[in-house]
């Protein structure tokens, strides 16, 4: 071929539009840490950027996942859901998308183990269908709670549907963690159902381990993945404790004490060799403990502790610094270092005041509708966090140790809650309320 014509090609390639990025392919993306690769917009609106729309077939508050062309995600129907039906008719879905488009290619339902939880109390502000899928490009799981772990081909195709146990706590809260992978394995905090974290072969189902503890007890998180030392852990925050287990096994490695009692609900967060936890109640607090040991490592290992913290939301650990909106609206920037507070910004006030205002510097804009206005985990893309409101819009905030609001997004016409942690596929935003999925972007 002549020297010209593969300079032209060259040339071709180098301004194709397309972006390298890793999939999406589990809660928080790439290793769980949020953080995405891309550029995406920084305004829109129900019809600005909006590239799609789909309405699902019933309401959740699981994430979207991306692999290949395709995009999954759970919802639950029949019960709860606002129609007649009772407990008996609860079933979960499994809804492939395309893409591009938007359009639904198959939607798989597991009827509900019964009985379930009644839908009441707390089990409302999230519903039967909270865990988000996890893919390996050959397959998709998903934990469904009582109902089990069930593993599908990518065409939708069932291959087996394992139960993880079918109790209750006192509180009748539900499940919340979502199913994580490691090697051939499927690993899934029950500790609802069944007490344990536990470990299923990913082709068959079959239980490999399963570790049962005491201390799993309110402890609603999706365990976290570090390598060190030539080692692989398994770690997990529970009340007053940060395991490491051996991922192989479930056997505990490691453990420190921390200061959170009570419910233990954001992830794990890792950077710079240590484990970040927030969360408790009703004393909430932060801490920092460096991984790695054996048995009991927390005077050599606990680096700091806080009042600092987030009920719900798992910060992001970026350049040295800890953020996050917390699920009481404010903007938290920490020192991961010191634990220190670098900033506390509020982002909205009040219960009331129709639709919020606009971008500002600082300062708290008015919001609708009652309760804790911050579900959803922040994500991070080109220098940015881009932080879901519940019912208020999703705020953009830089992510710099100064405080700086850069954007507030709202999708006129969708009066529902967004709870769920977004996903981010290159150029684009997958953001789910609780009955539609939304593709921003170009």
């Amino acid at each position: 071929m002549p020297t010209m014509k593969l300079f032209a090609i060259a040339a071709t390639l180098l301004f194709l539009p397309f972006t390298v990025h890793a999939e999406w392919t589990r809660f928080r993306g790439p290793n769980g840490t949020g953080v995405g690769e891309g550029k995406l917009p920084l305004k829109w609106s129900g019809t600005e950027h909006m590239a799609w729309k789909a309405t699902l077939p019933g309401p959740g508050t699981s994430s979207p996942i991306i692999v290949g062309n395709k995009v999954f995600v759970t919802c639950w129907s029949g019960y709860g859901d606002g129609s007649s039906g009772g407990m008996e008719k609860l079933v979960r879905h499994l809804v492939c998308l395309d893409k591009a488009q938007g359009t639904i290619r198959w939607d798989r339902t597991v009827p509900a183990a019964q009985p379930e939880d009644p839908f009441e109390g707390m089990l409302t502000e999230h519903g039967y269908a909270s865990s988000t899928p996890v893919s390996d490009g050959e397959g998709v799981y998903v934990f469904f709670g009582k109902s089990g772990a069930v593993g599908f081909d990518m065409n939708g195709k069932q291959l087996w549907q394992t139960s993880l146990g079918t109790h209750s706590n006192d509180r009748r809260w539900g499940s919340a963690a979502s199913p994580m992978l490691y090697k051939e394995l499927l690993v899934v905090n029950a500790l609802d159902e069944g007490g344990a974290i536990v470990a299923l072969n990913k082709r068959t189902g079959k239980e490999a381990w399963r570790a049962p503890a005491e201390g799993l007890s309110l402890a609603y998180s999706t365990p976290a993945m570090v390598e060190h030392d030539g080692l692989q852990d398994l770690v997990i925050a529970v009340p007053q404790e940060l395991w490491g287990l051996n991922p192989d096994t479930g056997k505990l490695r490691w453990f420190a004490d921390h200061d959170l009692t009570g419910n233990v609900s954001p992830g794990v967060v890792l950077g710079d060799g240590k484990a970040f936890v927030f969360g408790g109640y009703p004393k909430q607090g932060s801490a920092a403990i460096k991984f790695g040991g054996r048995n009991d490592v927390t005077k050599t290992n606990l680096v700091w502790q806080s009042n600092t913290s987030t009920y719900v939301p798992t910060p992001i650990y970026f350049e040295g610094h800890l953020y996050v909106i917390n699920d009481q609206g404010f903007a938290l920037c920490i020192d991961a270092a010191t634990g220190k507070e670098v900033y506390r910004e509020r982002v909205m006030e009040g219960a009331g005041g129709g639709r919020p205002g606009g971008p500002g510097s600082g300062g708290g804009q008015q919001r609708r509708g009652g309760g804790k206005p911050f579900y959803a985990s922040p994500v991070l893309v080109d220098g940015k966090l881009y932080c879901p409101s519940r019912k208020n819009g999703t705020f953009v905030i830089a992510a710099k140790p100064k405080y700086e609001l850069l954007a507030r997004n709202l999708i006129e016409g969708d009066e529902a809650q967004f709870n769920a942690t977004p996903a981010v596929d290159g150029n684009r935003l997958y953001l789910r309320s609780e009955r539609t999925l939304y593709c921003i972007g170009e």
